[in-house]
C-alpha cells in the first residue's frame, strides 16, 4: 500500500511539472493568435458601470481567452495519456500514468471541455461585440446553458454512479435520494458564476482557485481517488503557468472559456470527493464576492441605493483607493488560509 502511494504522489508531481511545461510552451502561440486576431477584452461603457469602466478604461483590448491555455493543456496531458496507454498495453509505465478513469475523472475532464466552449463563445461574443449593447450572452442564457451542464452532471451522478448521499462534515453521511439532484444542480452552478465574479483583476481568479484545487486534492489524496488527486495536479500544472502570465500587469485575461469551466469542474470535484459542503471554507473568497453582488441587486431593488461603490467586492475596494496588487494578494492569503482550514477540516471528519 504504502509503494503504491508513493507512486501517486510521485505520479502527480511528475505530470503536474509536465502540465506546466507545456502550457508554457503553448503560451507564446497562444498570446500570437489572440493579439493577431484583436481578440480583445470590452470594457463596459461608462453609462452602465461608471466606476468600474473608469478604473478598468487601460485594459480595453487586452487579449481575452487566455482560459484556453489551462484547459487545453489539460486535455491534451490527459488524452495523450490516456492515447498512448490504449496504443500500447504493454508498457506497464504508460498504464500506471493514465489517470483517466470513468469513476473519477471522466466526467470531470467532459465537464471541463463542455463549460469551456460555452464561455468559449461567450467570450468571442463580447470581442466582436454580438449580444445585449455588445456585452455577450445575457446573463440569463448564460445561466440556462450552465443549469443544463449541471442538470446533466446530476443525471450523470444520480443514475450513472447511483450517488444519493450527502455528506454533512462532523455530523454523518444522509441518504437525500432525489433531493441530492437540485443540491448537485445549486452546488455547481454557483460555483461556477463565483469564480466567474472573481475573475475581476489580474490574477485574482487563477490565484485563488490554485489552494482551492490543492485542498480538493488533498481531500482525493485522503479518500484514495488517486486518478482525481492526478487530475486536479494537472489542473494546478496548467494554472501556475497562466498565472506567470496573468499577474499585473496581465498579458491576457482568463476570460470566461477559463473562469466558468475551471468553477464547474471545481464544483464537481467537490461533489466527487462528497466534500462539497466544505466548498464555502475551501472557497471562502467566492462565497464572499458572490454574496456581495446579491447584496448589492437586492439593496438596489428594494432601497435604490448602493452599498458597494462598484460590486463585487474587489472593485469596491479599488474605488476606495486600494491598489490592484495589494486587492489580489491579499485575496490569495485569505484564499490560501482558508484552503488549509477546509482541508484540515476534513481530514479531521475522516477521522
Amino acid at each position: 500500500m504504502l509503494l503504491k502511494i508513493d507512486f501517486v504522489i510521485i505520479r502527480t508531481l511528475i505530470l503536474t511539472f509536465i502540465s506546466f511545461v507545456i502550457a508554457i510552451l503553448l503560451t507564446p502561440a497562444v498570446t500570437h493568435y489572440l493579439y493577431k486576431y484583436k481578440l480583445g477584452k470590452r470594457i463596459r461603457s461608462s453609462d452602465q458601470t461608471p466606476i468600474f469602466t473608469k478604473l478598468h478604461a487601460q485594459k480595453e483590448g487586452t487579449p481575452t481567452m487566455g482560459g484556453v491555455l489551462i484547459w487545453g493543456t489539460v486535455v491534451i496531458v490527459t488524452l495523450l495519456l490516456a492515447l498512448l496507454a490504449d496504443a500500447f498495453p504493454w508498457l506497464s509505465t504508460l498504464q500506471k500514468f493514465n489517470f483517466l478513469s470513468r469513476s473519477e475523472t471522466l466526467l470531470p475532464l467532459g465537464i471541463l471541455v463542455v463549460s469551456a466552449i460555452v464561455g468559449l463563445v461567450d467570450d468571442l461574443f463580447n470581442v466582436r461585440r454580438i449580444g445585449p449593447q455588445g456585452g455577450g450572452l445575457r446573463v440569463r442564457h448564460k445561466l440556462l446553458l450552465y443549469l443544463l451542464i449541471a442538470i446533466f452532471g446530476a443525471y450523470w451522478f444520480y443514475s450513472k454512479l447511483g450517488w444519493t448521499t450527502l455528506h454533512v462534515p462532523f455530523v454523518g453521511s444522509f441518504d437525500i435520494g432525489l433531493w441530492y439532484i437540485p443540491i448537485f444542480i445549486f452546488m455547481i452552478a454557483a460555483t461556477a458564476f463565483s469564480v466567474n465574479e472573481i475573475d475581476g483583476l489580474d490574477g485574482l481568479a487563477g490565484g485563488t482557485l490554485l489552494p482551492a484545487f490543492v485542498a480538493y486534492a488533498g481531500i482525493a489524496f485522503a479518500q484514495g481517488k488517486y486518478d482525481l488527486v492526478t487530475f486536479c495536479g494537472v489542473i494546478i500544472g496548467a494554472l501556475l503557468a497562466f498565472l506567470w502570465f496573468n499577474v499585473n500587469p496581465a498579458r491576457f485575461f482568463m476570460g470566461d472559456t477559463g473562469s466558468m469551466s475551471l468553477g464547474v469542474t471545481l464544483g464537481i470535484i467537490a461533489m466527487l470527493t462528497n466534500a462539497s459542503l466544505l466548498l464555502p471554507v475551501i472557497g471562502f473568497v467566492f462565497a464572499v464576492v458572490s454574496l456581495s453582488v446579491v447584496i448589492q441587486l437586492l439593496w438596489r431593488m428594494v432601497f435604490k441605493k448602493k452599498v458597494f461603490l462598484s460590486a463585487p467586492i474587489h472593485h469596491h475596494l479599488e474605488a476606495k483607493g486600494w491598489s490592484e496588487p495589494k486587492i489580489v494578494m491579499r485575496f490569495w492569503i485569505i484564499a490560501g488560509v482558508t484552503a488549509l482550514l477546509g482541508l484540515v477540516l476534513a481530514i479531521i471528519d475522516k477521522r
